[in-house]
This record gives C-alpha cells, structure tokens and sequence, in this order.
C-alpha cells in the first residue's frame, strides 16, 4: 500500500525538491503553500506522514502542529525551520511534532528520516494492535493505549505524541534499562549519533508532566552511565 505524504511548504524550490526526491522513492506527495489549506487537508486526508514548514503564510507550523494534537490527529509530522535556535527546536517537539530537519537540509538526510518516520510509525501501529486491550497502571499513573491517554489519579496529562509513545515504550517494559541510542532507533527509529539530546528534551519534558518532583523522578528513572528505565518497584496493573 503507497504511503502517503503531505508538504505544507510555501517555498516553491523547496517543495518541489522535496517532492520530486520523495516521489523518487515511490511515495505519494501532495501539496499545499499555506497554512489554513494545509491544516484542512492534514485533518481530512489520509497521510502517514506531514512535513511541515515552520514559517508559513495564513497559520504557521507551530499552531497547525498544536491543533491537529488537540484534535486527536496524531499523524507523524516532520517540521521544517530555518530558524536555528534550540527554543524553536523545542517548541516544535513541544506541541507535537515528530522530529525537525534545519534549513537547508541534504536530500539524503531527508530521506532517512522521512523512511524512519514511516517505518517506526508502522512498526508502533502492529505492536499496537497486538497489544491494544491492555491498559497498564502504575500507582496512581495509569496508561491506555487504545484511547492514548494518561491519568495521574482523576488528572489527564496531556502528551505530545512522540511523549506518549516513549512513556508506553517504558511502561510496557518496566525494569529494562534503554541506553539513548536504543530509545532513539526504537521511538523514532534512527540511531545516528549527534541526536541523544532528542531523546534528553523529552525524557526531561516527560517528568515534567508525569513526576510530583522531576528532580526525583519516581516513573522514569536515570540509570546512570547507561540509559534510562522505568521503575520497576512500583505496583502494576493490568486492565
């Protein structure tokens, strides 16, 4: 089955660069310049992956990212910016995208992340499936797949995608210890070196929302010199 791919770009070099390499690769690009033509196809058209430029005319990347979110429309998406702050970078993971690419960005760099994007989304959507009735609690933190949601006792935290899928990826394998590169190649499924601080950012931003003291995390824990794990000294559940 083609995957399909949406570019929300207005630069017309770029969009086309970026459609002829994908279509190149026997993927199903379609386009669109601005933002509210782009936000309307993202919700009603059937996409496995959108990339998305950060600066464009009508509504900008960052709020088109943030409202697919609310609206439960957790289709991948691959931010494009030219800005190259680390603050633009973590807005953008910070309202729901999947990862980012700095311009000007080579072709084959484009390539593997939009192909590890897929493939991890595909790879999440079978594990998924297989595991979808399970709904995992921890204390008072509990997890449902199915409905991708996570409470806190009666409160319901609100995750990014990428966060939830890192949250679920732990908690289905509590005790295990993830070094970054392992969550890298798991959860956004590239391993390339240079990107640790990816997986850094959103455990940080994870104990933020999960942890009654992110200093002192009691989910996900620091296994130091190695990786990550999730507690394992903590009741759990399954429903």
């Amino acid at each position: 089955m083609p995957k399909n791919i949406l570019v929300i770009e207005d630069n017309t070099d770029i969009a086309n660069l970026v459609m002829v390499n994908l279509r190149g690769k026997h993927l199903q690009v379609d386009h669109v310049a601005d933002g509210k033509t782009g936000l309307d196809k993202a919700l009603t058209g059937d996409y496995q992956l959108i990339i998305l430029d950060l600066m464009l005319p009508g509504m900008d990347g960052m709020d088109i990212c943030r409202f697919m979110r609310r609206e439960n429309n957790f289709t991948p998406v691959l931010m494009l910016t030219a800005k190259t702050s680390e603050l633009d970078r973590v807005l953008g993971l910070e309202v729901g995208a999947d990862d980012y690419l700095t311009k000007p960005f080579s072709v084959p760099e484009l390539v593997a992340r939009v192909n590890a994007i897929l493939r991890r989304a595909q790879q999440y959507q079978l594990s998924l499936a297989a595991e979808i009735s399970e709904k995992l609690k921890f204390g008072e933190l509990s997890v449902d797949p199915d409905k991708r949601q996570v409470l806190l006792g009666n409160n319901d935290i609100e995750l990014t995608a990428k966060e939830f899928d890192l949250l679920w990826h732990f908690a289905s394998h509590p005790g295990r210890v993830y070094t970054r590169s392992q969550l890298l190649s798991s959860i956004w499924g590239y391993g390339h070196d240079g990107y640790e601080h990816t997986v850094n950012s959103h455990i940080n931003r994870l104990r933020a929302k999960i942890e009654a003291d992110p200093a002192k995390p009691q989910y996900v824990i620091t296994v130091w010199g190695v990786g990550y794990k999730f507690s394992n000294d903590i009741n759990k559940a399954v429903r």
